[in-house]
């Protein structure tokens, strides 16, 4: 359902029919009000899909003393979630086509809250299932929201897709910020220090469920569609062999997997310079402030001024200067490095939902699209962090983990020159519209 107001005489109604100005100006300002509370009900939730993963790098070095827990399996905490974000990706739109995308987006949200408290016990195993809750929770929310921002907002999309994503930098930020100074100053063990995030989740709850008010009162109004005969409720075919679908997905997939890498080891690589633990906390924050003006600008641009591939190669430039500088000088111009890849990571990122986004011809194509290139996306990005984790242990240095990151701006830019021609990945719908002039 567009979130565009309806006027009276799209409604085959007028004034003369019953209809009153200050009717019309009621039925115009209540659509925009749930318009609005629709918007930030998405950005709440939007937040909510990094703190639970982030917040651990900041406190990595004191879980590892605390537990005993090897380098290669202290990166397993940011693998499992990214395991559960490919591996449950496919099941997100069956759930949301089965009880309603709103309905499954608050019990994620409740998952969410509860996995945090499970992290809470203090067998390593209650850590470890914590971490799965977590990520099975926002597996499913990060599938469904492209597919929100397609329904509803079908002439708002470009701007909608940098918010969101704008949103999910902020979430990161603040993970990585504010996690060592709270518990620093309330005196918290890193147990609660993770598990505090769970409030943020059970304030998306209480946003959110207006929209279940409002999705009962589109269906007893008879505004809903049949489930039996909506296309909404019908599978997607061939995706999985359209080579415009794989180039989305493999963008995506290094768009995640360079990203959760860094996040899980910058604080680690940072404080291996004689920097503080608290300092480095900063630093990533400070990357994920960067990245919010490059996920908020880069798709505003790319729908106005520059061409996608322009932007898609401006991103993986700034990426690879980044790694590359903290390779030569990890110990100077720290501030210019993370500037650099926040920028060039949220351009990266914010171009890789708004390709799921447009690549896709409706919202169905949109949920369906975003499962596959989550699924196998997340599925290569879980190899990241231990990869790298790895790395380190069996070379004693960051210097081979930091020139594998690099490398990897190759074939993140060739996937994302291929995502960026105008084309659909549906063999349903093959014709993009122009826009208007």
């Amino acid at each position: 359902m567009s979130i565009d107001p309806p006027v009276a005489a799209e409604r085959g109604a007028s004034p003369a029919q019953g209809v009153s100005t200050v009717d019309a100006g009621h039925h115009r300002s209540a659509p925009r009000r749930s318009a609005v509370l629709l918007a930030v009900g998405l950005v709440l939730l939007a937040i909510n899909l990094r703190p639970g993963v982030v917040a651990v790098s900041p406190l990595l070095d004191t879980m590892r003393a605390e537990t005993g827990m090897s380098t290669a399996l202290a990166g397993l905490l940011t693998t499992l979630p990214l395991l559960c974000f490919g591996l449950l990706a496919p099941l997100a739109p069956r759930l949301g086509r089965r009880f309603g995308v709103n309905p499954v987006l608050l019990v994620m949200m409740l998952l969410l809250a509860a996995g945090t408290v499970v992290r809470l016990l203090h067998p390593t195993s209650a850590l470890l299932t914590g971490t799965v809750i977590v990520g099975a929770a926002i597996a499913v929310a990060n599938v469904l929201l492209p597919g929100v921002i397609k329904q509803e907002f079908r002439s708002r999309v470009a701007l909608m897709s940098g918010i969101y994503t704008m949103s999910l930098f902020i979430g990161a930020a603040l993970a990585a910020g504010v996690t060592l100074p709270v518990r620093n100053a309330l005196h918290l063990g890193w147990r609660p220090a993770l598990a505090m995030w769970g409030v943020l989740a059970v304030l998306a709850v209480l946003v959110w469920l207006p929209q279940l008010r409002r999705r009962t009162a589109d269906e007893s109004a008879g505004l809903s569609r049949s489930r039996g005969g909506d296309v909404s409720d019908q599978l997607v075919r061939g995706l999985w062999t359209h080579p415009v679908a794989w180039f989305v997905a493999f963008y995506f997939a290094a768009q995640s997997l360079v990203f959760y890498s860094a996040a899980a080891w910058l604080p680690t690589i940072l404080t291996g310079t004689g920097m503080s633990s608290g300092t480095a906390g900063w630093m990533l924050s400070f990357s994920s402030l960067s990245a919010i003006v490059g996920a908020l600008f880069t798709p505003m641009l790319a729908n106005r001024w520059l061409h996608p591939g322009v932007l898609v190669l401006l991103s993986a430039l700034l990426t690879m200067t980044a790694f590359a500088g903290l390779l030569v000088t990890p110990d100077a111009n720290t501030y210019l490095w993370m500037a650099l890849m926040g920028v060039g990571q949220g351009a990266g990122l914010s171009l890789s939902v708004m390709f799921i986004v447009l690549r896709a011809p409706d919202a169905r194509h949109a949920a369906q699209l975003s499962s596959m290139a989550q699924c196998s996306g997340y599925i290569l990005a879980a190899v990241g962090p231990f990869a790298l984790g790895a790395l380190h242990d069996s070379t004693r240095s960051w210097a081979v983990p930091l020139a594998a990151l690099i490398a990897l701006g190759v074939p993140t830019l060739a996937c994302g020159l291929g995502s960026a021609r105008d084309r659909y990945a549906s063999r349903e719908v093959t014709v993009v519209p122009r826009p208007a002039a």
